[in-house]
């Protein structure tokens, strides 16, 4: 199983429309490519020094090949239209995660 991890921070004045917006309709859309069979949304509990609020959103998937096909034929327009309702506001990096064992 891989996790494709995204960690955004977001900026305050910002923060209750880009929730709105992850939650209703980011987050519902991406699992709709069905290329994830399921995401969570997070809290980062640091305080960063250049403020804002962290979070991470972590997506499931069945394998590296599965993601390669996301980044291909969907990040593009996902990543755009963040950058385009949120600007300098918002910060994202990425990292895809291999799940070695649960307990």
């Amino acid at each position: 199983m891989i996790i494709y991890n995204v960690t955004t921070n977001i900026h305050e004045s910002v923060h209750d429309q880009w929730m709105i917006w992850m939650q209703h309709k980011h987050i519902p859309e991406i699992l709709a490519t069905g290329k994830f069979s399921s995401a969570r949304l997070v809290r980062v509990l640091i305080e960063e020094e250049m403020g804002g609020v962290t979070y991470s959103a972590q997506y499931t998937t069945d394998s590296k090949e599965t993601l390669e096909k996301y980044y291909q034929e969907d990040a593009p327009r996902f990543r755009e239209e963040g950058a385009s309702l949120f600007g300098d506001k918002m910060l994202a990096f990425r990292t895809e995660l291999e799940l070695i064992s649960d307990h």
